[in-house]
């Protein structure tokens, strides 16, 4: 099986970002994405945003241009924030971001009326039907598809510092799951999901695509739902282990820290680098850490086991790579990982509310309305809200 890898312009930007749709009184989710679309659709057509629906009614996607810097998506997904605003406000409807909601019931919500969604949903069943996530999606452009490979297995040894940053999902089904990203194992039970398979070159995906799609398993590489995946429509490299970012401000701040690194990762390729790949359990161990600990956790950082704790590992990286930031035109939003470093990630900050209002989720649901609502302000730190 051939598959093009479209051209793409070097480290250039987009971003996708899930969000749900609450009842401004109670905070239950509410199934009116079909309606808040339609209300939206003539008014956002000549826009770089779009906004679209997904697996449930509960939930609008937005996305951004493609954009030159990390400045130019964000400020596309901050428009399109606004432009919902003028059907949802009116409405009595809220917007919110985390990885889970933190009471909702997965029987209580509807599944988009498209083909592949029942598909997805006949053939996964009670898995499927518990898919009640919420995450973000990071494109990176990469202009040679040789790279593709040898970039993804190098990233992925930063996979557990992207899902420390955006861990918000404590909460399940009205329960504290004793995880900081319950939404990132949950995910992995879908077929095709979870971490990617250490490939080495395009060759291997096309061969790893036609045995996919030969025996049944997809219908095509839009199936592929690894935490970092190629995205060969688009000529880019798509980061999807993230929980769903809460605020604009900590968006783009990963959607920074993952334009940096596969910049950085890029230019050590021009340069005849072998980049290093970590072995695949220690790959493994390092996502159920990440989901466990969160910003606690201690992750395996270099092939001979070395351990480090995430938040050391990843200031050490910020200071690394401040330059390739300052050079990307990224410098603001970078420095807002210090931000999510110092006052803690969105998870920590739910279980805090959730401790002071004595274990009321409707509590915590109400918080997180309130910091989405305080956060298209662009790129302020998070200090700012």
């Amino acid at each position: 099986m051939t598959v093009n890898f479209a051209p793409s312009r070097r480290s250039t930007v987009g971003v996708e970002w899930e969000l749900m749709l609450a009842d401004g009184a109670t905070g239950d989710l509410v199934p009116r994405a079909p309606e808040v679309i339609e209300s939206l659709s003539e008014h956002t057509a000549p826009e770089r945003f779009t906004v679209t629906g997904e697996l449930l009614t509960n939930t609008i996607e937005l996305t951004s241009g493609v954009g030159d810097t990390v400045e130019a998506a964000i400020d596309d997904i901050a428009d399109a924030i606004s432009a919902v605003r003028t059907a949802t406000d009116p409405a009595g409807i809220e917007l919110l971001c985390a990885g889970s909601h933190p009471f909702a019931q997965w029987y209580d919500q509807r599944v988009t009326d498209k083909t592949r969604y029942h598909s997805l949903i006949e053939r996964t069943q009670w898995w499927g039907r518990n898919m009640m996530i919420w995450g973000i999606h990071v494109h990176i452009g990469v202009e040679d598809v040789t790279k593709v490979f040898p970039l993804i297995g190098a990233l992925s040894a930063y996979l557990p510092h992207l899902q420390a940053l955006s861990a918000s999902s404590p909460f399940w089904a009205g329960e504290r799951t004793g995880y900081a990203s319950n939404r990132s194992l949950v995910f992995q039970q879908l077929p095709t999901a979870g971490l990617p398979w250490q490939l080495s070159d395009w060759a291997g995906y096309e061969g790893y695509l036609e045995d996919m799609v030969r025996t049944g398993v997809m219908a095509d590489a839009t199936e592929v739902r690894w935490d970092i995946r190629p995205a060969p429509k688009w000529g880019t490299i798509e980061i999807r282990a993230c929980d769903g970012m809460s605020t604009l401000p900590e968006l783009a701040a990963v959607a920074a820290l993952t334009q940096v690194l596969v910049e950085d990762f890029s230019r050590r390729l021009d340069d005849g680098e072998d980049l290093a790949v970590l072995q695949p359990w220690f790959v493994r161990e390092n996502k159920w850490r990440a989901a466990r600990y969160g910003m606690d956790a201690e992750v395996i950082v270099d092939r001979s086991g070395r351990q480090e704790p995430v938040a050391e590992h990843l200031r050490e990286t910020i200071d690394r790579l401040s330059e390739t930031a300052d050079e990307l035109k990224c410098a603001g939003e970078f420095a807002g990982l210090q931000s999510i470093l110092s006052q803690g990630a969105s998870y920590e900050r739910q279980l805090a509310v959730a401790s002071a209002a004595d274990g009321d989720l409707r509590a915590v649901v109400a918080h997180l309305i309130r910091e989405f609502r305080a956060g298209p302000s662009r790129r302020e730190p998070l200090n700012a809200l």
